[in-house]
């Protein structure tokens, strides 16, 4: 019998970073002066809690990262911008902010949140006025809606009841008559932000239907009370923006809708002074697949093709995408042994599994770190001499073999010419996902860093 290779060696991957002074690796990590970056801590903050995405970090994370890097006015990137915070933060506080991001919701979020203080909160508490009087009116005359459901949009459960998708489709009708652009915007934000509470999918953390987690369908639900009440919240954030946003006569954050990869040679060479950044993690958490409703019922998603073209665009490849490929093999840029060897093992495990064995997630391995080389050649590029760069990243474990993607990132970064201060880790215990058995005896914690990089 063939022997099964070994998951790398953590002290050699220590050794294999470390520049003078050290970077911290394996065993010797640091909380590094950041607060918990688990984006929870936007669910009450003013702006950030127009959108929830599980998939975004803390706008306190973002704060820290501002004061101890960033000298107002300055330049800072966000790659995988998803809805806004690093933006949101900087632009708050005076510096010029720089998003990309691929998923066309996300960045309509970003681009409302970043408009907020353009919002007239007067002409915003009126619309809800008429809203809430309209929605009185239509459900009690029994008013048929001209809005329609997305005919590309398919569930295998009908996503809205009968009851429901009548009033979601009278609430359209009437933002559709919104002259004004952007409260016109800030109603579609808050659609979107309230819309699967109402439906009968939720997450979990990935979407799926209720009645599969033996939860009770939606059969009725105050649609336009829960509207209202989410736009009211935003008019008393459009207020809160205006007055704390600094040299409000400032041009705001820029958000570009395309991928990092094919966008940042478009940036002056040496421009940027801070990134601050969360690439997807390597945990198939499937960020277009659920958005899926959002990308359909705002009108930036027609057909499943247009879904294929965002996955072909993400980070690394989705595992499903992957799995039925032969060997994928590391480039040039990322072939270290510490990374080789992990994908050694995770590729052994399991071969009478078929694609639901090693090879599939070993190409899955392959493909992320790849686009890890990537990105680490776009951060080069972008970043000016002694400029930082503050990755957050969760590391993995697959098929039972830890990966400490935070380490063999900053190992792609030293050898391609960057310089690792340090690894600290603000948050060492996070939930994972079941699908890369997390919890296989002996495999080890799953936690969150911060990787600290320098040009």
């Amino acid at each position: 019998m063939a022997e099964t290779p070994a998951a790398p060696d953590r002290d050699a991957i220590a050794a294999a970073i470390a520049t003078p002074p050290a970077a911290p690796a394996s065993g010797a990590r640091e909380q590094g002066g950041f607060r918990d970056p688990a984006f929870t801590a936007n669910r009450n903050a003013p702006v950030h809690r127009w959108a929830p995405w599980i998939a975004g970090y803390s706008k306190h994370f973002v704060e820290d990262a501002l004061a101890r890097h960033a000298t107002a006015p300055s330049v800072v990137l966000d790659p995988f911008a998803g809805v806004g915070a690093t933006l949101v933060e900087a632009d708050l506080a005076g510096h010029e902010a720089i998003g990309f991001e691929i998923n066309p919701y996300a960045a309509f979020a970003s681009r409302v949140k970043l408009q907020a203080h353009h919002a007239d909160a007067r002409a915003l508490r009126c619309a809800i006025d008429d809203f809430e009087a309209f929605g009185r009116t239509v459900e009690s005359a029994g008013v048929a809606p001209r809005s329609a459901p997305p005919s590309g949009f398919r569930t295998r459960t009908p996503f809205y009841s009968a009851k429901v998708l009548h009033k979601v489709l009278l609430a359209l009708d009437f933002i559709d008559t919104l002259a004004e652009p952007l409260v016109r915007d800030i109603f579609m934000l808050a659609f979107a932000a309230t819309m699967v509470d109402y439906s009968n999918y939720s997450y979990e953390p990935s979407l799926g239907r209720k009645a599969a987690v033996g939860r009770p369908n939606v059969v009725d639900s105050p649609v336009f009370d829960t509207l209202a009440a989410k736009v009211r919240q935003m008019a008393d954030d459009v207020e809160w923006h205006r007055a704390t946003r600094a040299q409000p006569e400032r041009p705001d954050g820029r958000l570009l809708v395309e991928s990092f990869f094919d966008g940042y040679r478009n940036l002056p060479a040496g421009s940027v002074d801070l990134i601050v950044t969360s690439p997807p993690y390597l945990n198939n958490y499937h960020y277009n697949r659920n958005t899926r409703p959002h990308l359909y019922w705002l009108g930036f998603c027609t057909t499943p093709d247009e879904l294929k073209r965002l996955e072909d665009l993400n980070f690394g490849a989705y595992w499903q995408n992957a799995r039925e490929l032969d060997a994928v093999e590391l480039s040039p840029a990322v072939s270290a042994p510490p990374i080789q060897e992990a994908i050694a093992a995770v590729r052994a495990k399991n071969p009478d599994r078929g694609i639901y064995g090693g090879n599939g997630w070993a190409n899955y391995a392959a493909r992320y770190f790849n686009d890890c080389g990537r990105f680490v050649e776009g951060m080069r590029w972008c970043l000016r001499k002694d400029g930082t760069a503050l990755v957050v990243v969760g590391n993995s474990i697959l098929q039972g073999v830890s990966v400490p993607t935070d380490e063999f990132l900053a190992l792609i970064a030293k050898r391609n010419g960057l310089r690792v201060a340090a690894i600290h880790t603000p948050r060492d215990t996070r939930v994972g996902s079941s699908i890369v058995n997390s919890r296989v005896p002996g495999s080890g914690r799953l936690y969150e860093s911060v990787v600290e990089i320098h040009a």
